[in-house]
């Protein structure tokens, strides 16, 4: 049995995803929280792109929150050509292609994959099949500072809507699969 794996990313309504924290804060409420818990709740390794996991190691080994609580103890699975051996914080450093790895890591083990980041990485993975799921937090907000998911480089991909929920702030949770 393949191990179900997710990923999620807050998104402005034209598409931005990059910097969210310029976006989301207005516009996250308990909704949200109780969503990405469930969403969370399963999840025992995580794939993470190297930008993400520097900054991420820096700051929530010592931060007392939920995702805190989360983030810490889980396995991690570092996507990365410039680091390598031992890094710590519970990391593993993905040795060859991404793809490939996540694929094999499907077949262990127990609980769900979540890909938290970074932007090429969630692409590459989705666009290559390997994610089940992916959740697109859309706030009500518009920007055009920053990267977005799907940029002019990807070509015409199909998705299917497989749940979508309006929370009480006014945000779209909207997740997709890839059209088979």
């Amino acid at each position: 049995m393949t191990r179900r794996t997710t990923a999620h990313l807050f998104a402005s309504v034209n598409g931005v995803v990059e910097s969210p924290d310029r976006f989301q804060f207005g516009a996250f409420g308990p909704d949200e929280g109780e969503l990405m818990g469930r969403a969370l709740a399963n999840v025992t390794d995580v794939i993470i792109g190297r930008k993400l996991w520097e900054e991420w190691s820096q700051y929530w080994p010592d931060a007392d929150d939920p995702f805190g609580a989360f983030i810490n103890p889980v396995r991690k699975h570092v996507v990365t050509s410039t680091l390598s051996g031992d890094i710590g914080w519970n990391s593993t450093v993905i040795d060859g292609d991404p793809v490939a790895y996540v694929r094999e890591l499907q077949k262990q083990g127990d609980g769900e994959i979540a890909v938290v980041g970074g932007i090429e990485t969630i692409r590459s993975l989705f666009l290559a099949g390997v994610i089940d799921a992916l959740t697109l937090t859309v706030h009500p907000a518009v920007t055009n500072e920053g990267r977005r998911l799907f940029d002019e480089t990807v070509p015409l991909t199909r998705l299917t809507l497989l749940e979508g929920v309006t929370t009480s702030v006014g945000n779209a949770v909207l997740t997709y699969g890839l059209r088979q």
